[in-house]
């Protein structure tokens, strides 16, 4: 059959129709193209807001408030927050009487670097005798009067009041760029760069009360096991002496009845809400006697002060106070680091228990004693209460000797030198003269050496890595009447091997 023609199309009808396609086309594109902006958007509000949600309830608020100050510290560009704390940014506060200043002061001239440090002497009155070498101390300053403030302790001495405030009276100061103030007796000595290792271990825009407490128990008893004590030192970074210097007369005038300086800087921290920082380097040594037990077995710590010097004996048994101060720091001038660190080894063919302090004493002893006793102070020293026994001190303690034959034979550092070729720090040590008892092991006594070298590269690095006792190898001496003694890093499985 023959198909009907189609019906033709009028032109104004099919030009519509083409319009009417593409109106709806560009709708439908605006449309898709809106509602895939508003869906990203709501689910990525969604994402953020949950994400906030979720930290917020399950993140502890400790770690939220700590993680906002490490944002801003990121953000904070300051120069000053970037340059490692040294020695500029230290300022001490030296505590003394004019009384005594005379004397006293040759101990501070063994530490104080004049250009180099930063700090004032307080005094009680500027009636001070001036010597031609003066210059080469800290500056003098008469503390401010502290007749108006209450004190009932009948045992303590107003000086205490004034002692106390030299924290804020440093501050009033106004010295720039300062991180921490560092308080001293001027009979306490300190190991300037061990210092500053020790504090670039804080952030000293936070508030920081650092120091350490006394070597009597009793003392600590009587006092506070988390006070610093003052003769030891201790340090107060900037933003907690800011804080402190607002209220610590008020906070005085609440504590009339205790006895020190110390113990009233720690009530007002206690206040203040700030606790002690405990740092084992700080030595207050509230004892009498002979230091050589503790000092051969310092703890694993950088050696930071000493103090009591006028009360103990001196510490090199042929030298003055002073003169053995001088000599210890003399050491510090070639591995600050490391000075007075103990190593620990054994010479196995001969018998011997060898422990060294490096830049003070080898001690020597016949017989195999454990790491865990040589490290452990002898008792050369008294306690501070004279009718205190043993049991009375803050640490563990041992006898010099249990045997006769174990009295130890003590060699003191005579000199020091270093070798520049080989990167050397090398020691002598030589054999302290006196009376031992009769001894009836068939072993060699340690009375055939006379002389012991010590040799070391020097490790200013040390205090960065986790703490640990050097190692030491006794080598082949050139001589019988010698010993020579490498001290060194321990390697991997290296240890003092009984």
């Amino acid at each position: 059959m023959r198909s009907l023609p189609q019906r033709p199309t009028a032109p104004g009808y099919s030009i519509l129709r083409k319009s009417f396609a593409l109106l709806f086309i560009t709708i439908f594109a605006a449309y898709v193209l809106y509602s895939s902006k508003v869906i990203l958007k709501k689910d990525t509000d969604c994402a953020v807001g949950l994400s906030t949600e979720q930290k917020l309830e399950s993140a502890d608020p400790f770690l939220l408030a700590n993680s906002t100050l490490i944002s801003s510290d990121k953000n904070d560009t300051s120069p000053g927050l970037k340059e490692e704390t040294n020695l500029t940014h230290i300022v001490f506060g030296i505590a003394a009487s004019a009384k005594l200043w005379s004397g006293r002061k040759e101990y501070v001239k063994q530490w104080w670097r004049p250009g180099q440090t930063r700090g004032i002497v307080w005094l009680d009155n500027k009636n001070v005798t001036s010597d031609d070498d003066d210059d080469q101390l800290p500056e003098i300053r008469v503390s401010e009067n502290t007749s108006d403030f209450r004190f009932t302790n009948r045992q303590g001495t107003r000086y205490a009041l004034r002692l106390t405030r030299i924290v804020s009276e440093t501050f009033r100061l106004g010295l720039e760029d300062v991180r921490w103030f560092v308080m001293g007796d001027d009979d306490t000595v300190f190991v300037v760069d061990n210092l500053i290792r020790v504090l670039q271990q804080y952030d000293h825009n936070q508030l920081y009360y650092i120091g350490s407490v006394s070597e009597s128990h009793i003392q600590n008893i009587q006092f506070s096991y988390v006070m610093a004590f003052g003769g030891g030192g201790f340090a107060i970074s900037y933003p907690l002496a800011k804080e402190l210097e607002k209220m610590q007369d008020k906070c005085i005038q609440r504590y009339p009845a205790l006895y020190g300086s110390d113990d009233r800087i720690q009530a007002c921290m206690s206040e203040l809400g700030v606790p002690l920082t405990k740092n084992g380097g700080f030595h207050q040594y509230d004892v009498y006697g002979n230091l050589l037990g503790l000092l051969a077995a310092h703890p694993v710590t950088p050696f930071v002060t000493m103090h009591h010097l006028d009360v103990v004996q001196p510490i090199f048994p042929d030298e003055g106070r002073v003169e053995s101060v001088k000599k210890l720091l003399d050491s510090a001038r070639y591995d600050s680091a490391s000075l007075i660190q103990q190593s620990i080894c054994y010479d196995q063919r001969r018998y011997w228990s060898i422990s060294v302090s490096w830049g003070y004493v080898v001690q020597i002893v016949r017989g195999l004693i454990s790491p865990r006793e040589m490290e452990m102070p002898a008792r050369t020293f008294l306690n501070w209460y004279k009718r205190a026994d043993y049991t009375a001190y803050a640490f563990n303690t041992r006898p010099v000797m249990r045997n006769p034959c174990q009295k130890p034979f003590w060699y003191y550092k005579n000199m020091t030198r270093y070798d520049k070729e080989r990167n050397q720090v090398i020691g002598i040590y030589k054999l302290h003269r006196e009376s031992h008892p009769e001894c009836r092991w068939k072993t060699i006594s340690p009375a055939i050496i006379d002389t012991v070298v010590v040799m070391k590269t020097p490790d200013k690095d040390r205090w960065l890595k986790s703490p640990r006792r050097d190692c030491c190898r006794i080598m082949q001496a050139r001589r019988k009447a010698s010993m020579t003694i490498w001290i060194k890093n321990c390697d991997e499985g290296e240890f003092s091997d009984l």
